[in-house]
């Protein structure tokens, strides 16, 4: 059978642009003859991802940024088209964290396996993340020692406005002022320390009886411990004791004595009774002492001359 020379070419013409385009999607990583799954990510920002950089799970290539442009919404947000050539089953709240895959800065997609129990179909939109650049990581790290520096150099500031505004003429006249009266008693306690060595000295003979005397006393109380515990307990007792008494109607009763005995002596000062009238009747006094004066004269007659008032008679 022979063949017209136009089909022979368009044959040929037809299988070099198959290999063609089977060698360009080879080139680019795209299986014209394996099953892809196409899944989405939405993004403030890419960080230089382009299309054919690669997507991977673990570490492991899966397949490929097929497209990226941006939302329909003009909202500014891109949408990352991401193609995977493999079966492996992904969660729904997966994560595709766009990060940098080498030193040089190449960006790739890295899928963190979420654990959900509803797998992602083909055309889901995953949730995404997007790893610091090196310059926010270093940002990152240098902010706080920034701010310390910061803080540092305002304290520095405020010290230095406190010493200047310290060390002006008023303050330095005070400051040496100052100087002097601390040199002053560094040198009268030098003195003191000097008498006091001397003192310790002369008198370390009386400081060591004194010592001894304390020693003796300690030794004295530790030894009659007994004794002073039984006067405290004492001394204890008489305290119940008079907290018990009923000191207060006591003191009454002899107040109310003292009141009856003022009344009385007001009575004889008045003349009242006989007593009153003993003090206060002049003439009874008088006459008083000239009964015991007679009675003192009779008792003496009576006893120079028994004969003259008795008389006896024998039978």
């Amino acid at each position: 059978m022979k063949y017209s020379r136009e089909l022979v070419i368009g044959l040929t013409f037809i299988i070099a642009l198959g290999i063609f385009i089977w060698g360009f999607n080879f080139l680019k990583g795209i299986s014209v003859f394996e099953k892809e799954r196409v899944f989405y990510g939405l993004y403030d920002r890419v960080d230089g991802l382009m299309k054919s950089n690669p997507v991977k799970i673990n570490g492991m290539k899966v397949g490929q940024v097929k497209d990226l442009y941006f939302d329909q919404e003009y909202s500014g947000n891109i949408i990352v088209e991401m193609s995977l050539s493999t079966d492996f089953p992904i969660p729904a709240n997966s994560t595709a964290r766009i990060y940098s895959s080498d030193l040089m800065g190449s960006k790739a997609v890295e899928i963190k396996i979420g654990n959900s129990e509803v797998m992602a179909e083909s055309g889901d939109t995953l949730k995404t993340s997007i790893e610091l650049g090196l310059k926010e990581e270093v940002n990152k790290q240098v902010e706080p020692l920034k701010r310390k520096a910061e803080n540092l150099i305002m304290s520095i500031d405020s010290m230095v406005t406190t010493v200047q505004t310290f060390f002006n003429d008023t303050a330095s006249l005070k400051l040496y002022s100052t100087l002097d009266n601390i040199a002053l008693t560094v040198e009268q306690l030098k003195h003191t320390a000097y008498r006091v060595d001397t003192f310790v000295v002369t008198e370390s003979d009386n400081l060591s009886k004194v010592i001894t005397n304390i020693e003796e006393v300690t030794y004295n109380l530790t030894k009659n411990r007994k004794n002073i515990d039984q006067i405290i307990a004492n001394m204890k007792a008489v305290s119940d004791s008079l907290a018990k008494a009923d000191i207060p109607a006591t003191f009454a009763a002899a107040r109310n004595s003292l009141e009856n005995l003022s009344n009385v002596i007001n009575k004889i000062d008045q003349g009242e009774g006989s007593a009153g009238m003993l003090v206060n009747n002049k003439e009874l006094y008088e006459q008083l002492v000239k009964a015991s004066e007679s009675l003192d004269a009779l008792l003496k007659e009576v006893k120079e001359n028994p004969k003259k008032f008795v008389k006896f008679s024998v039978f």
